[in-house]
């Protein structure tokens, strides 16, 4: 956990927070804050959402997992074809049935989601 107690100095030290200020603003004493900081006890899941809140962090980058603020980076690619009958589904809420240009549109969406995936 000594990455997360540096971090968590880092972070406050950051904005010049004082222990006292921080401790306010997540909720805890400013003694607990402080053996936080100096890795002597772990804070709580919710104190370290109050700090990755405060600060706009992702808990990834509090653990030390990244250092990256925004957190790690996964790259979603959903596997997408034409033939997937749940993408027609979507396709089909997403228009008016009503609409003469409904059939024009899902064909155009349905191809431009063929090509994404190649």
């Amino acid at each position: 956990m000594k990455e997360v107690a540096d971090r968590l100095r880092h972070l406050r030290e950051s904005v010049k927070l004082s222990q006292v200020k921080m401790a306010e603003i997540v909720g805890v004493k400013q003694s607990s804050l402080n053996r936080y900081e100096l890795n002597q006890a772990s804070p709580t899941f919710e104190t370290l959402t109050r700090y990755a809140d405060y600060f706009d962090v992702s808990m990834d980058y509090i653990f030390g997992r990244t250092d990256n603020p925004q957190g790690k980076l996964y790259e979603y690619k959903p596997q997408i074809t034409q033939r997937d009958p749940e993408m027609k589904r979507f396709v089909e809420m997403c228009f008016n049935p009503k609409s003469p240009m409904n059939e024009r549109l899902k064909e155009t969406l349905l191809q431009m989601l063929g090509e994404a995936k190649e």
